[in-house]
């Protein structure tokens, strides 16, 4: 496991041609964050995927893929979808490539809590684009298998009638990904205001890399993929700039190396218990929509 305080230029620098097996990332949005330059802005975003993707297509092997995770960036109430944006730039050289990147899914991550709006419909989710170095590549959906809302559902017709219709392992997790966002009371919970949940990375390196793949990511953040790719035996080399989030992530990863790590599992979220106080409806709201 590499990781890297600094720059992620200076570290793809060092790193051999079709190396990686995957790139998994959260690029920083441009919006202020309190890790970001306060004057960067959309044309920053632009102009940092546009100087990054040669590296990341050389270091990335034959069939190797790249999961670039992101969102939206927001200025003067003007939403811009960035994902667009990304497969413009990470798709513009193809023609000239003997091995394209080839999009192969556009994955949803919905999240069912987040800020609220007021002048639009409240934000609930963010976009994963997978895409892989050539036509061939490594896919093992067993690994990544979720479980069936009808797990005893039977073919009711054919040459099949009456046998179990799904697959024993669970069912494939769709490209629609209910997964809980990393908030205050979230187990894994760092300093990091952008935190990867864990099930997310992990699934893509469960399913696009075997054991003792090379996973890395040149925005490390709280280093929830570096995480994953030691509890899942994959190797790993990973950059972060700001010092507070490199040590969040050194430190994660010795409480992992003692078995002290809590991380959520890759469970459904669960349905609340109506008969909870916080999950019924307040006579006061009831009141209210009888008003409306």
């Amino acid at each position: 496991m590499t990781l890297f305080k600094g720059d992620c230029f200076e570290l793809l620098k060092e790193i051999p041609d079709g190396s990686i097996d995957l790139i998994v990332t959260s690029p920083p949005y441009c919006m202020k964050k309190a890790y970001e330059n306060p004057k960067d802005d959309i044309h920053t975003f632009k102009e940092l995927h546009y100087k990054i993707f040669d590296d990341l297509y050389r270091v990335l092997k034959k069939g190797g893929s790249i999961c670039w995770q992101t969102g939206y960036h927001i200025s003067n109430a003007n939403v811009i979808p960035l994902d667009y944006l990304v497969y413009e730039i990470f798709t513009s050289k193809n023609d000239k490539l003997s091995d394209p990147l080839i999009l192969r899914n556009r994955i949803i991550w919905t999240f069912g809590h987040g800020l609220n709006s007021t002048q639009r419909f409240s934000g609930r989710h963010e976009t994963i684009l997978w895409f892989t170095k050539g036509e061939n590549y490594n896919f093992d959906l067993d690994s990544v298998r979720v479980p069936q809302k009808y797990p005893g559902k039977r073919y009711y017709k054919g040459e099949h009638k009456g046998e179990l219709s799904g697959n024993p392992l669970g069912k494939n997790p769709s490209d629609v990904w209910d997964i809980p966002n990393v908030k205050a009371n979230h187990i894994e919970k760092t300093a990091h205001p952008c935190q990867f949940p864990s099930a997310l990375p992990q699934r893509l390196i469960r399913a696009l890399t075997n054991k003792d793949g090379v996973v890395l990511d040149p925005f490390m953040g709280s280093g929830t993929s570096a995480l994953v790719s030691l509890l899942d035996e994959r190797k790993f080399i990973g950059s972060e700039l700001k010092d507070e989030y490199y040590d969040i992530t050194l430190n994660r990863i010795m409480k992992a190396m003692r078995g002290e790590i809590k991380i959520r599992e890759d469970v459904p979220v669960i349905e609340p218990d109506l008969n909870t106080a916080v999950a019924k409806l307040p006579e006061e709201f009831r009141e209210a929509r009888k008003k409306k």
